[in-house]
């Protein structure tokens, strides 16, 4: 089962709403206790998560791609980086993360940004 890490600048509801959909998924933020602190800078982020087996859900289109390279260039991994779609509804989104969480084989996310959440 995925496992999620949402970024702190999107809504902490997503957590929230996310649990109460699927309430034993396991979904943490950037700032919760035994995660990075807020304003904890992207490589550290994706270290993070790599380390701990959680995908990113975040809304930064701008930098995360070449964070994402210069991790990938370091021969590092990540179980993936979801960036939600900034005119997708929150129904949509939240429906896609729990489906997605439900899939056994997480594999097409390995190392990658998958811009289309929802799909």
């Amino acid at each position: 089962m995925a496992r999620y890490l949402i970024d702190e600048n999107l809504p902490p509801s997503y957590q929230t709403q996310l649990l109460r959909r699927k309430p034993d998924l396991t979904v943490w933020e950037v700032g919760n206790p035994g995660t990075p602190p807020k304003g904890t800078q992207d490589p550290a982020i994706l270290e993070w998560c790599e380390q701990r087996g959680f995908i990113l859900v975040t809304n930064n289109r701008r930098s995360m791609p070449s964070h994402l390279a210069e991790h990938l260039d370091r021969g590092q991994h990540i179980p993936g980086i979801f960036v939600l779609r900034p005119k997708a509804s929150w129904r949509e989104i939240l429906d896609d993360l729990v489906l997605i969480s439900e899939v056994d084989d997480l594999s097409d996310f390995f190392d990658r940004i998958v811009y289309y959440i929802p799909l």
